[in-house]
């Protein structure tokens, strides 16, 4: 078995390769791996072994369509992670959204039908589908992106679509709710706070705290993309939630106390434009088809996740210091 798989030195994309790599997805014990990462800010080099037999590391560009014909001969399928995935980079400055999130899947696919490489994985957000002030979204829910990364990743999952529907390309979307664990980039929500208070700074949190998220550990998320990867069906969309819905503000109080802050350590921000108020996944049919469900509780992750960033100053210290984003 080869696996391509884009966007693989980021966060959620080198833990899918880091366990592919340690044989934890059963089924593919064994499979090669070449991941293609542009290596931006958000990707490094570190996040993946140094070596392995089982892995070839390509420093590229999914908008290269030369660099994709090129390797995607000889592969079995593609597992794409690969996307500008900032919301507040996006307000600022859309641009490099479109052309990687837009563009970019749309060369990628097209390498593929080329290439004769049938079987894609498209990895998206639940942020494709706005802002639910009760109840869960479907997958048959219509897309009403207020951002524009939501934006440009509803229009790579609806190019996804039609290359499945106009070619019979072998294409299953995933829509994930915010993922959280080890290696995330600190600039997120999460990460950013830990790191932020394990310095002893202060944090920021947007308006009221009120937005609701819901949570899911990168390790559920990755096997719910490997389910699919095995299991989906062509042309599908799979809702893969957490089932655990937190305020920023509750989130903010579970960060203050594992780190033994306080709320004198938060500092109240202007609201992000557009704010979404609450995202909340149906994720009944991943798990009445393909038997998915979650097994880390929230609790017990969250703790296990400040740990990891208070153990590794060595890997996060560098790549905030490249960075001053706030909140994802």
């Amino acid at each position: 078995m080869r696996l391509l798989v884009t966007g693989a030195a980021g966060f959620i994309g080198s833990h899918y390769v880091r366990t592919l790599l340690a044989d934890g997805h059963p089924g593919y014990e064994g499979a090669h791996v070449t991941v293609v990462d542009k290596l931006t800010y958000a990707g490094n080099r570190d996040n993946l072994p140094a070596a392995h037999p089982r892995l070839e590391f390509v420093q590229g560009d999914i908008c290269d369509a030369g660099l994709l014909n090129e390797l995607l001969p000889g592969h079995d399928a593609v597992v794409h992670f690969a996307a500008e995935s900032h919301v507040d980079r996006s307000v600022e400055s859309a641009a490099e959204f479109v052309r990687t999130n837009v563009g970019g899947t749309q060369t990628l696919l097209d390498a593929c039908l080329r290439t004769g490489v049938q079987r894609v994985v498209h990895v998206s957000t639940d942020e494709v589908y706005g802002s639910i002030a009760e109840g869960s979204w479907t997958e048959e829910w219509p897309l009403l992106p207020n951002s524009p990364y939501a934006a440009s990743k509803a229009a790579s999952d609806l190019i996804a679509r039609a290359y499945w529907r106009t070619h019979g390309l072998d294409v299953s979307i995933t829509r994930c709710s915010n993922n959280y664990g080890p290696y995330q980039h600190p600039e997120k929500l999460i990460p950013l706070f830990v790191t932020n208070l394990l310095e002893g700074l202060e944090v920021p949190l947007y308006g009221a705290g009120d937005n609701i998220r819901e949570w899911l550990h990168v390790d559920d998320h990755c096997r719910a993309i490997q389910l699919v990867l095995a299991k989906g069906r062509a042309g599908e969309v799979y809702n893969v939630g957490g089932g655990n819905e937190q305020t920023n503000s509750a989130i903010t109080g579970k960060l203050l106390e594992l780190t033994g802050a306080d709320w004198r350590s938060v500092r109240r921000v202007a609201d992000r434009k557009g704010h979404d108020l609450r995202y909340s996944l149906d994720e009944s049919k991943i798990r009445d088809e393909l038997g998915y469900r979650p097994l880390i509780p929230f609790e017990r992750g969250l703790a296990d996740t400040v740990a990891w960033y208070r153990d590794n100053p060595g890997w996060w210290k560098p790549v905030k210091s490249r960075t001053g984003k706030e909140q994802g």
